[in-house]
């Protein structure tokens, strides 16, 4: 299988998929950052059979403190959210979501993190399925219980390689910033108390791995994408909390590149006033 098939899935593939009945958890992780929150959007209509996950009560541990704004669940968390969720034993799990692959991203990233081996974003997401002209149920599925184990606890020690905030600092790897342009530069922080990025980051917005309808850059554009940065070598990636970040990680994982995700990313840097900060262009 090529790598690209390993982390997305098209929509004619999954559609074939459900009508032919096969062994299938599908994910809803609807998630924005003006709309956290996507119970109310999922019930109204969502792929047939797909479950709600929150991206804020199910795929983050508030709990955790010094973490960034959305710290991981611990695998066992993890493991019970995915029973409720259906999710069995060698059963393939797709994740959507309706902005910008972030939730299905945050989704796919954990839940490979966590030792699931068959986890694919549905490219295009919810928009392409729909442009499709394929049918959303309504209302909320009540899947029967599933049966999966997580094997890794600390997720941070995962299957999907991470950064500490002193790693990300060493400058061992070239360190991406998925943020916008603005937000990298300093000129406004909506969010976190401190603007600016980490000292020698290069800044790769999440949103440019991403063609006009939402479906992953091809493997050739991508490359492209990444000479005319000048990226190459071993890749760290971070954003503001650890979620817009995995969109890139799952791009570059779609050309057969690994890329280390810092999880607690700008979030968990700024929040220690002893740590260097940088403004302005890279």
């Amino acid at each position: 299988m090529e790598a690209r098939d390993r982390v997305l899935i098209a929509v004619t593939e999954l559609a074939a998929l459900i009508a032919a009945g096969e062994p299938l958890t599908v994910l809803d992780v609807r998630w924005r950052l003006d709309e956290p929150d996507g119970r109310a959007a999922y019930g109204r209509g969502h792929l047939p059979g797909a479950v709600y996950v929150s991206l804020e009560e199910e795929l983050s541990d508030h709990a955790v403190t010094g973490r960034g704004r959305h710290p991981l669940p611990s695998g066992r968390d993890l493991e019970a959210a995915a029973r409720r969720w259906g999710v069995r034993h060698d059963d393939a799990v797709v994740v959507y979501d309706d902005w910008n692959r972030a939730g299905s991203a945050r989704a796919w990233w954990v839940l490979t993190a966590a030792g699931l081996a068959d986890v694919r974003i549905l490219d295009g997401g919810l928009a392409a399925w729909r442009s499709a002209g394929h049918p959303l149920d309504g209302g909320h599925v009540a899947p029967r219980a599933g049966n999966v184990t997580v094997p890794h606890d600390d997720l941070h020690s995962g299957r999907q390689p991470t950064l500490t905030a002193e790693q990300s600092g060493l400058g061992g790897v070239t360190l991406l910033d998925a943020r916008a342009p603005e937000r990298f530069r300093g000129d406004v922080e909506p969010l976190d108390p401190v603007a600016g990025h980490i000292p020698g980051a290069k800044n790769l917005p999440s949103g440019d791995v991403l063609s006009a309808d939402g479906t992953f850059l091809g493997d050739e554009a991508l490359r492209r994408l990444l000479s005319d940065r000048g990226i190459d070598g071993e890749v760290g990636v971070y954003c503001g909390s650890g979620i817009t970040a995995t969109i890139t990680i799952a791009a570059l994982a779609a050309t057969g590149r690994r890329a280390a995700l810092y999880p607690g990313s700008w979030s968990e840097w700024s929040s220690d006033p002893t740590r260097a900060v940088s403004h302005g262009p890279e």
